[in-house]
């Protein structure tokens, strides 16, 4: 039977909605950060899926290859995430004035035996499967990310996205009544330090994040997305939201 994340991790996918503190450790990623409005047709963020999506896939059709990376063994490919800011100060996604402004990082959760060399020889592979992705293969586009998120608090969100911010302000009101603090990056629209939608360099804010396992310094709002809302009716849909936290200074 294929190896499934979500059910061997229970306490990082399965969360209640009630929320809870949890210690994320390192993992790694395929990634792909970017800027604007997550609901463009055939916009950034569509375009990111599509190589996180077709890298994914690759790697674990492998199967089906003469070639399988050292210490292979058969998955369901990890849900869809995503690391999320926008607008000035800290972004808890509670406020979202303008969809264009937003800057994300989007993520699939690799096996480990997805290491550098991996990750080339796969981008080799998607590429003869996929030219149409050998741009932003070629551009960097598509990078391997390793991090931790350390101490979190996550609570299970149901429903439409946009109904999000009523579950964020029952996990701050829990992280308050923790004694904890929110411990979101601010810095303007990015915690990188430069605007979503001008200037925006997304090698700088995937360098930021590949610290080979620890826990990086930008530490932003995060989802991820259990259900496909191409085939969920939003009601049903189910989103695990997780904010970072330290304690109280």
């Amino acid at each position: 039977m294929a190896f499934d994340f979500k059910k061997e991790y229970r306490d990082l996918y399965q969360a209640k909605t009630k929320p809870v503190r949890i210690e994320v450790p390192a993992m790694t990623f395929a990634a792909v950060a970017g800027t604007g409005d997550p609901n463009e047709e055939g916009g950034a963020y569509a375009r990111a899926l599509a190589l996180l999506y077709g890298f994914s896939y690759t790697v674990k059709m492998a199967k089906m290859g003469s070639w399988q990376p050292d210490g292979y063994f058969d998955y369901v490919v990890p849900p869809l995430e995503g690391l999320w800011w926008g607008g000035a100060g800290a972004f808890d996604g509670t406020v979202i004035a303008d969809k264009r402004a937003l800057s994300w990082v989007s993520l699939i959760r690799q096996p480990d035996f997805v290491t550098p060399d991996v990750f080339i020889k796969v981008c080799e592979l998607l590429v003869q499967k996929k030219p149409e992705l050998a741009v932003p293969v070629d551009r960097g586009d598509l990078r391997l990310v390793r991090f931790a998120e350390g101490s979190c608090a996550q609570v299970m969100h149901r429903g439409p996205y946009d109904d999000e911010p009523a579950t964020i302000a029952k996990l701050s009101s829990f992280i308050e009544n923790e004694g904890l603090a929110t411990d979101i990056a601010e810095g303007g629209e990015s915690p990188a330090g430069h605007e979503a939608t001008r200037g925006f360099d997304a090698a700088e804010m995937l360098d930021a994040l590949d610290v080979h396992g620890a826990v990086p310094a930008v530490r932003l709002h995060h989802e991820i997305y259990l259900g496909d809302p191409r085939r969920t009716k939003p009601e049903n849909l189910k989103t695990v939201i997780r904010h970072p936290v330290s304690a109280l200074v």
